[in-house]
């Protein structure tokens, strides 16, 4: 198959969906599929580069000043028509809902191509970083989970890599008219898997060696609630001799830092920042386990990561993240930013080796459920499905069918909006 992923976030962009993206064009890439990516710039200027097995078409774009500092393409209607007429997919596979996602969704729709949509946003990780919009976040959480839904019914197919995933859509969930598969974001056994810690990286970051890890690997923004962490390692550093390892950046960084010296432990907590793919790799298997405190995880590849490198879990009870921390099986819940209840989770993995080991070995029996190789294999079968369906809705439109998708490509971007508006007011 030839198959089109518009992704708006993307490789070298570190989070959820860039990760997932990526690993999803690389495994369809290996089973001999034709894939092409398309994304926005890293420098503002378009390109065409190769990702190993893969072409990422990349388009004009800017600055996200908001969040995360990553960058978006506003207004890629014409690099996207482009691509997609010279490429001429069979399927696409719209990642996000933002500029390439809206486009990608515009001219498959005008040129007849299946479409699957993956919901991956929840509108709480864009309004914890929007804190001047805080007294409005209701309300702009209720427009947001309502556009998604619209947004992604448009789709042929949509996707969701947690069944809690589908709360994104808030009280709209009812109106999504479209299929809705659950297919987990996976991730690569064969990279992440459990062993020895490699000595070396304790000297590289300056980790002590005489006393147990609590890790955390992932951006570093507000709405990861990393301060939930901190004030647990205060908690604990008053029974326990624990250090804590924090992978990653992120628009928090500094406040998280901040705050560690404020609260006088900074010398037990190691910030690296960003590090190398090698290192990342090789960093899961220092910590003792792996702790979490963002409540808006739609999965949570991070955590999977550590639990297929054999790591407990411990973890805020929201989102997804009891669908891969099982309480007392694997590891333990705690409630939302309840940092006592997160410092005695960690306390009792630490203080009892028996109950780690058993923890580690539920850890990754669990993960071995969201084997990259299944969620690849899911994929196909739901794309080759999607477009034996649109041939045979094709087939079945009557003579003379005048679809909905208006000839002129502003009229269609300019249909979108209206419809928008129509819903709105009934």
């Amino acid at each position: 198959m030839k198959i089109l992923i518009a992704a708006d976030l993307h490789w070298p962009v570190l989070n959820g969906v860039a990760t997932f993206s990526r690993n999803l064009a690389r495994g369809l890439a290996e089973q001999g599929h034709e894939v092409v990516v398309i994304a926005p710039s890293q420098n503002g200027k378009k390109s065409v580069e190769v990702d190993g097995n893969y072409t990422i078409y990349r388009t004009r774009s800017t600055v996200f000043p908001f969040y995360q500092n990553f960058r978006i393409s506003v207004t890629p209607q014409l690099e996207v028509r482009k691509i997609i007429q010279e490429f001429a997919p069979d399927i696409i596979h719209i990642q996000m809902v933002l500029g390439i996602g809206q486009a990608a969704l515009m001219f498959g729709r005008r040129y007849d191509i299946p479409i699957v949509s993956t919901s991956h946003a929840m509108p709480e990780n864009l309004m914890d970083n929007l804190k001047k919009a805080a007294m409005f976040s209701r309300p702009i959480n209720y427009l947001l989970s309502d556009y998604g839904r619209r947004f992604h019914s448009r789709a042929d197919v949509i996707t969701s890599p947690t069944a809690s995933g589908l709360k994104s859509f808030g009280k709209h969930v009812d109106k999504v008219t479209k299929p809705i598969e659950i297919i987990s974001n996976g991730i690569d056994l064969r990279e992440y898997t459990p062993g020895p810690a490699d000595k070396t990286l304790y000297k590289k970051y300056g980790l002590p060696t005489d006393r147990p890890i609590v890790m955390y690997i992932g951006r570093m923004d507000a709405e990861k609630h990393l301060w939930v962490l901190i004030k647990a390692m205060r908690r604990l550093l008053k029974t326990h001799k624990v250090h804590a390892l924090i992978i990653g950046d992120g628009v928090d960084r500094e406040h998280m830092i901040k705050l560690a010296h404020e609260l006088g432990i900074a010398e037990h907590i190691t910030f690296t920042g960003r590090v190398s793919d090698e290192d990342k790799v090789a960093l899961e298997r220092v910590g003792t386990l792996y702790a979490i405190s963002s409540p808006a995880e739609l999965q949570s590849i991070a955590t999977l990561e550590a639990m297929a490198c054999g790591q407990p879990v411990v973890a805020v009870d929201a989102g997804a993240l009891a669908e891969l921390c099982h309480d007392g099986e694997n590891g333990f819940l705690f409630a939302l930013d309840d940092d006592e209840g997160m410092a005695e989770g960690i306390a009792k993995i630490i203080g009892d080796k028996a109950l780690r080991e058993a923890f580690s070995k539920a850890s990754l029996k669990i993960a071995k459920t969201h084997n990259l190789d299944h969620t690849i294999a899911a994929f196909v079968k739901l794309y080759k499905r999607t477009i034996t369906n649109k041939q045979e809705e094709i087939a079945r439109r009557p003579v003379g069918f005048v679809d909905r998708i208006k000839e002129s490509e502003l009229a269609e971007y300019m249909e979108f909006w209206s419809s928008e508006d129509r819903e709105t007011k009934k």
